[in-house]
């Protein structure tokens, strides 16, 4: 009788697959680009400019970095974005893809790009601005939502006069094109900086922030009745003029890590996330609500034809919009003695 020996699949790890194929190979292969030196257009999200590039980390591992999302992750990071899925499942979708190990019947065969190019220079992203003050237009713009300069001050809000893509001249602003920098701080001597396009239609924002850095915290009181998680640093800044403590996560696919948010329980009463009505931001909440169901949920009903509390202001004022935020408070309340 003839026996076979079961087939023994390695164990799959970074280290492995590292000992197989290249950094360089694995990121030309998922994300369709060549991996080579200065801005790329991103293959993550529609981009009409080159707003992505390679570089490596302290730690020497090539690194993705989108400006535009804020997105900076090694191989691995990439194929879990990309798959929606855990380190682990990342893992072994490269192995399989690679024939590394036997491919799941329902996974398709990918077409593998090998790369011969090699980055070497370890470098944090960079991105300068050319400081101004701000002008009539742009304090017209940001009054429209009830943010006054002083606010934007607190906030470490600037506007940028010129902007700079690791070293290279980018973009300039205008009074149809204003530039505004959210700073973030340093890491590593360089600074951080999310910066704002408000009037453009190609894209939104570019960033060299990290995954961790959540708009709004620096600026929170000590401990609270309220406090709203929202989608933006703008939203964040308008519910502060109401007297309503907010923070927001660095990219809309982003969500605060299990130790902030346990932080900011600690500090904190009650916690409502509070993101746009369109389609992307009842799905970001519907998401956070299957991990995090103790907390409360709330966006603004789309017959008031108003997506978020920015556009709320902008459409109805101040004074109304104050009113509004009075009676979601109190059906909160209502709500909690309900349940109480």
């Amino acid at each position: 009788m003839n026996f076979s020996a079961p087939k023994l699949e390695p164990k799959i790890t970074k280290d492995f697959l590292l000992s197989k194929n290249s950094e360089e190979t694995y990121m030309s292969t998922y994300l369709g680009i060549p991996v080579k030196r200065g801005l790329q257009i991103s293959p993550l999200r529609r981009d009409k400019r080159p707003t992505a590039g390679f570089y490596r980390n302290k730690k020497g591992e090539l690194i993705f970095h989108d400006f535009g999302i804020g997105f900076n992750e090694n191989f691995i990071g990439v194929v879990m974005y990309l798959n929606n899925c855990t380190y682990q499942k990342a893992l072994n979708i490269i192995a399989e893809d690679f024939g590394y190990i036997e491919r799941s019947k329902h996974r398709e065969p990918i077409k593998l790009k090998i790369s011969s190019e090699k980055i070497e220079e370890k470098a944090d992203t960079l991105i300068q601005i050319e400081k101004q003050n701000f002008t009539s237009s742009e304090l017209k713009w940001w009054e429209s939502f009830g943010i006054t300069e002083k606010t934007l001050k607190k906030f470490n809000v600037y506007s940028c006069k010129s902007l700079f893509l690791n070293g290279s001249y980018f973009k300039s602003s205008t009074d149809r094109s204003f530039i505004f920098g959210y700073y973030g701080g340093k890491k590593n001597n360089a600074e951080l900086w999310r910066i704002y396009f408000p009037l453009n239609r190609s894209f939104r924002f570019i960033s060299n922030w990290g995954k961790n850095l959540i708009q709004g915290a620096k600026q929170l009181p000590v401990s609270g009745d309220l406090l709203v998680i929202t989608k933006s640093l703008k939203d964040c800044m308008v519910l502060y003029e109401m007297g309503i403590s907010a923070i927001a996560p660095c990219s809309e696919v982003l969500f605060l890590s299990d130790a902030q948010l346990e932080r900011l329980k600690l500090r904190f009463k009650k916690i409502i996330v509070f993101y746009d009505n369109d389609l992307p931001g009842i799905a970001g909440m519907n998401r956070i609500k299957k991990a995090h169901p103790e907390l409360s949920y709330f966006f603004i009903p789309r017959r008031f034809e108003a997506k978020d509390v920015s556009d709320f202001v902008k459409k109805y004022g101040i004074k109304k919009t104050k009113e509004y935020i009075e009676e979601v408070k109190n059906y909160f309340e209502e709500r909690e003695i309900l349940r109480s």
